[in-house]
C-alpha cells in the first residue's frame, strides 16, 4: 500500500474545551478563572485561522521474528510495551500528522510576551492537534472495519519506555517532508504541534 495523505479543512476539526484545559495544566477538577476562560476562548479561535491540519500514512504487513520483536517495511523495533499493544496484529498503520507551523510561531511570539498566556496556548495547540489525530484515527477505524477488521488504540515514540529514536524509523517510511514535518537532532519533530503514532490492525473474530 502506498502512503495516503489525510487533509481536512480547519474548520472540520472539532473544539474540545474540556481537553484545551486540561492540557493548559487544570486537572482533577480544577476549572481555569474568568480570565484563563477568556484567554482560552481566544486562543480556540485565533487558531482555528491558523491550523493546517494534514498526515500521511501508511500500512505494513507486521512479523514477529521473535519474542518482543516487530518487523515491518524492512524494520525491526525490540520494544515489549510496543510489542503488546500490537498483540494479535498482523498488519500496522504508521502515520505522522501536524497541524503546520503557524500555530507554533503565533504560540512562540505569545511566550516571549506573555509567558502564563502562552502556557494557555500551548494547550489550545495540543487539543488541535490531538482532536486531528482523533478523527483519523476513527477514519482509519470505519475504513479497516469494512474488511472485518479492527484498529488497536495508537501508540506514539516517548509512551510506555519506546524511544524517541523510533522517530527515525518512522520517517524513514513515510514521506514527512510532504506534509512540512522535519525531525531535529534530539528527535523532536518540527512544527512541535505534531504527532508520529503506530495503530495495530486486527482481524475481527466473528
Amino acid at each position: 500500500m502506498a502512503a495516503v495523505f489525510y487533509r481536512v479543512s480547519s474548520d472540520s476539526v472539532p473544539i474540545v474545551q474540556k481537553e484545551a484545559s486540561r492540557y493548559a495544566g487544570y486537572v482533577n477538577g480544577a476549572q481555569p478563572d474568568e480570565r484563563v476562560s477568556a484567554l482560552i476562548d481566544f486562543s480556540v479561535n485565533k487558531m482555528r485561522r491558523l491550523i493546517a491540519p494534514q498526515a500521511v500514512c501508511d500500512t505494513f504487513s507486521l512479523d514477529r521474528p521473535d519474542e518482543g520483536i516487530l518487523s515491518f517495511a524492512g524494520i525491526r523495533i525490540m520494544n515489549e510495551s510496543l510489542s503488546r499493544n500490537l498483540k494479535n496484529c498482523n498488519r500496522v498503520v504508521v502515520f505522522a500528522a501536524t497541524i503546520g507551523p503557524r500555530v507554533d510561531m503565533f504560540i512562540k511570539r505569545t511566550v516571549f510576551e506573555d509567558s502564563a498566556a502562552g502556557a494557555v496556548m500551548q494547550g489550545v495547540g495540543a487539543m488541535f492537534i490531538e482532536s486531528f489525530v482523533d478523527m483519523l484515527n476513527c477514519d482509519l477505524a470505519d475504513y479497516f472495519k469494512k474488511s472485518g477488521y479492527r484498529t488497536h488504540p495508537r501508540f506514539s515514540p516517548g509512551y510506555g519506555k519506546v524511544p524517541l529514536t523510533v522517530q527515525k524509523n518512522i520517517f524513514g517510511v513515510l514521506p514527512c517532508s510532504k506534509i512540512g514535518l522535519s525531525l531535529t537532532d534530539s528527535m523532536t519533530m518540527s512544527p512541535e504541534k505534531s504527532v508520529t503514532a503506530f495503530i495495530g490492525v486486527e482481524k475481527e473474530v466473528s
